[in-house]
C-alpha cells in the first residue's frame, strides 16, 4: 500500500481531499457551519497542491500562465463569496481528472519500461584468475569476458567466444526459430541463450549498445510533439490570458446586459473560468500521439517523434529499394535443365566442385542447390574472372559460366532449349550454361527470390491509395518483371545509389509526402532525402541516423501497419480536438443561460477531458 502511495502521489492526495470533502460534507448536514468551511478548505487545499505548485513554477519562474490557475481561481473565487463546497468540489474533481490522466499517461511509457527489462541488471564476468563473479551491467567495459547460462538473456551487446550458440532473437527480429551463432559473430543484448552456457566478449559500452540506442529513440520520440500538439501548446499560454480578461468583463457587464446580481455575475465569472479552460484541448493530441509511438514500438516500429507519425498520415508515394527490401537479396537456383541423354550426377558434381572455390553469390547459390551431391576430382579447374570456370575432367573440357563464356563457342541448343532460356531470362533470371567440349549439357537459373510479404505489402499500401515505386541498380528488364509479379505503379532501373536521391527530389515536386524504405546502408542518401525514411531490417547505425522511422523487424508488412497508424491517430486528434472545443462551447453557452452550476461545469469539463484522453489510449490497442 505504502509503495502504490509513493508510487501514486497524487491520486493519494486526491483520495485524501475526497475523505475532508466528505466530512466536511457530514458536519455540514449537521448544520455545524463553523467546523465544515474549514473542511472543505483543507481538503482544497491538499487536493490542489500540485495544481497550486504548477501555477507558482510556471507563473514565477516561467513567466507564463497555464490551465492551473484558471481552476485554482475559480476555486478561490468560490470560497471568496462563500461557496466553499463547491470551490472545494472543484479542486477535487479537478484534481481526480488529473490523476487519472497521468496514470493514463504512464501506460503509453510502458514500451520504454519494457525495452529496459530486457536486459539484466547483473552479468556474470570473469576475473583475472578465471573465477566468475557478478557485477552490475552498466559497470561492464569492453573487452569484458562473460558467461552466458542457459535460458539467461544476454545483458550487453559483444561477440562470441565459444564454438556456437542457440539463440532466441525474436525480441529484435520477431522470428520464433532459435538462430545458431559461430565463433566471432554479434551476439546482441536482450537476446536469450537457449541451449548449453557460453562465453562472450563485451565490444560496446552499455549506453552504445542496440537496445540503449532504442531505449532512446523511443523516449526522445514521445519528448518530440507533432505539429498539431506544438500549435496548441504554442497557443495555451495565450487562451488562457484571454480567458483571464474576458471572464472581469463578463463579471462587470452581465448585470447590466442581464440584470444579474454581483452575486450571480461573480458566480457565473467563476463557472465561466472553469469551462473555458482548454485542458480537453491541450491533451488532445498529445495522448494519441504517445500512445501510437508506444504501440508502434512494441510491434518493432520506432518513429522519431510525433511530427513523424502525423506526416505519415499525409504518404501518398512510397519508394522501394529492390534488393533486400522487396526481395530476399541473395540469388537462389529456382530452375534446372539437363540435356537428355547427359550425366545429370557428374555434371552436378563437376559444378559443386568448381563453384566451392568461389565466395561469389552465384557460387553460394549453387552449391546451396547442390547442397547433397558429393564433389569429385578435377585435373585442373580455372576461374576465368568475370566469366566462370573452365575445367578438365577425365581429358573432357568443361565450362561453367555466362552464356558467351560457354554456348555461343559452339551454338548447340535445340529450338525448344533456346525458347526456355529466353523465358527464364524474362523473368529476370540469371542463368549459368554448363558445356562440355563446346556441347550444352545443362543450364540453372538463379533468381533473387521475393519476400512472401512483399505482394501484401504492396496491395495494402494500393487499398490505402498511396503510389509505390521501385528502384534499382539491377538492370531494367528483372526490375520490370519483379514489379509485374507484385502490382508496382512505376520502375527506374540501371541507378546509381545518388541517382535514387535525385529520382525522389523529382517525386517530391509532384508528391505531398514521399517515403523512401531501403536496408539503411546503401540507401542512406536516399533515405535522408525523402520526406520520410523508413529502414527495414533490425536497427543498424546507419538505418537509426538516416531514417525517420527505424523497422526493427525484417517484415515489409509493417509499412502499411505504419500508415495506418498513422492515419488512424491524425482522425483520433481531429476528433479530440472538435469535441473539446464543442463541449468548451456548449458549457459556456449553458453557464450563460445559467443552465449549470460551478460542480456541473467542472464535472463537464473535465469529463471531456478524460474522454479525450481515452480516447487518445485507444491507439494503445491499435489493429490494422
Amino acid at each position: 500500500m505504502g509503495e502504490w502511495m509513493k508510487k501514486n502521489r497524487e491520486m493519494t492526495m486526491t483520495i485524501i481531499c475526497a475523505i475532508f470533502l466528505i466530512i466536511a460534507f457530514i458536519f455540514e448536514m449537521n448544520e455545524d457551519n463553523f467546523i465544515s468551511p474549514f473542511l472543505y478548505i483543507i481538503g482544497a487545499i491538499i487536493g490542489g497542491w500540485e495544481s497550486g505548485k504548477n501555477v507558482y513554477k510556471d507563473l514565477f519562474h516561467k513567466h507564463k500562465v497555464n490551465v492551473d490557475l484558471l481552476m485554482v481561481l475559480a476555486a478561490i473565487g468560490a470560497a471568496f463569496i462563500g461557496e466553499f463546497r463547491e470551490g472545494a468540489m472543484l479542486i477535487f474533481i479537478f484534481s481526480l481528472a488529473e490523476s487519472l490522466e497521468d496514470m493514463a499517461m504512464a501506460r503509453t511509457s510502458d514500451s520504454i519500461t519494457k525495452l529496459m527489462n530486457l536486459t539484466p541488471d547483473v552479468a556474470r564476468r570473469y576475473t583475472d584468475n578465471g573465477e566468475i563473479e557478478e557485477v552490475p551491467t552498466k559497470e561492464l567495459k569492453i573487452g569484458d569476458r562473460l558467461q552466458i547460462r542457459k535460458g539467461e538473456s544476454v545483458p550487453i551487446d559483444g561477440e562470441l567466444l565459444s564454438d556456437f550458440a542457440t539463440m532466441d532473437e525474436a525480441v529484435i527480429t520477431g522470428e520464433p526459430l532459435p538462430v545458431t551463432k559461430q565463433n566471432g559473430e554479434e551476439i546482441v543484448g536482450g537476446t536469450i541463450n537457449t541451449d548449453n552456457a557460453f562465453d562472450m566478449k563485451v565490444t560496446v559500452e552499455n549506453e552504445d549498445t542496440l537496445f540503449s540506442k532504442v531505449i532512446r529513440m523511443v523516449d526522445e520520440a514521445q519528448n518530440t510533439p507533432s505539429r498539431t500538439n506544438s500549435y496548441i501548446k504554442k497557443i495555451e499560454n495565450t487562451y488562457v490570458k484571454m480567458v483571464l480578461v474576458i471572464v472581469p468583463l463578463f463579471i462587470l457587464l452581465m448585470p447590466f446586459l442581464l440584470g444579474w446580481t454581483w452575486h450571480q455575475s461573480f458566480y457565473r465569472g467563476m463557472v465561466l473560468l472553469t469551462v473555458a479552460s482548454p485542458c480537453a484541448l491541450v491533451a488532445s493530441a498529445s495522448t494519441a500521439n504517445l500512445s501510437a509511438i508506444s504501440r508502434s514500438s512494441k510491434n518493432g516500429i520506432l518513429f522519431k517523434g510525433g511530427d513523424v507519425i502525423e506526416k505519415s498520415s499525409d504518404i501518398d508515394c512510397i519508394v522501394f529499394d529492390k534488393t533486400g527490401t522487396l526481395t530476399e537479396g541473395r540469388p537462389e537456383v529456382t530452375e534446372s535443365y539437363h540435356v537428355s541423354g547427359a550425366n545429370k550426377e557428374i555434371i552436378n558434381a563437376i559444378v559443386k566442385t568448381a563453384e566451392s572455390s568461389s565466395t561469389h553469390p552465384i557460387a553460394t547459390a549453387l552449391i546451396n542447390y547442390l547442397d547433397d551431391q558429393p564433389t569429385t576430382h578435377l585435373e585442373s579447374l580455372n576461374d576465368v574472372t568475370g566469366k566462370g570456370f573452365e575445367v578438365v575432367k577425365d581429358n573432357d573440357n568443361w565450362r561453367i559460366g555466362n552464356e558467351k563464356f560457354t554456348v555461343d563457342v559452339n551454338d548447340s541448343l535445340s529450338p525448344e532449349e533456346h525458347q526456355m532460356i529466353q523465358k527464364w531470362k524474362g523473368e529476370g533470371k540469371t542463368v549459368i550454361f554448363v558445356t562440355k567440349n563446346h556441347e550444352f549439357q545443362a543450364c540453372f537459373g538463379l533468381a533473387d527470390k521475393i519476400k512472401p510479404d512483399s505482394e501484401k505489402t504492396i496491395k495494402a499500401l494500393h487499398n490505402y491509395g498511396i503510389r509505390t515505386v521501385m528502384l534499382t541498380g539491377d538492370q531494367k528488364k528483372t526490375a520490370q518483371y519483379i514489379a509485374n509479379q507484385l502490382g508496382i505503379d512505376e520502375v527506374e532501373a540501371d541507378l546509381l545509389p545518388n541517382d535514387k536521391a535525385d529520382i525522389i527530389r523529382d517525386y517530391e515536386t509532384t508528391h505531398n509526402i514521399v517515403a523512401m524504405v531501403g536496408d539503411g546502408i546503401n540507401d542512406a542518401p536516399a533515405l535522408a532525402v525523402a520526406d520520410i525514411g523508413l529502414a527495414l531490417g533490425s536497427g543498424t547505425d546507419v538505418a537509426m541516423e538516416t531514417s525517420d522511422i527505424v523497422l526493427m523487424k525484417d517484415d515489409l508488412y509493417q509499412i502499411p501497419f505504419s500508415v495506418g497508424l498513422a492515419e488512424k491517430t491524425k482522425k483520433i486528434v481531429l476528433q479530440n480536438i472538435i469535441f473539446s472545443l464543442a463541449v468548451i462551447i456548449f458549457l459556456v453557452i449553458a453557464n450563460v443561460f445559467q443552465l449549470i452550476n460551478l460542480p456541473l461545469g467542472v464535472v463537464g469539463h473535465e469529463g471531456s477531458t478524460i474522454l479525450v484522453i481515452l480516447n487518445g489510449l485507444r491507439m494503445l490497442r491499435y489493429k490494422e
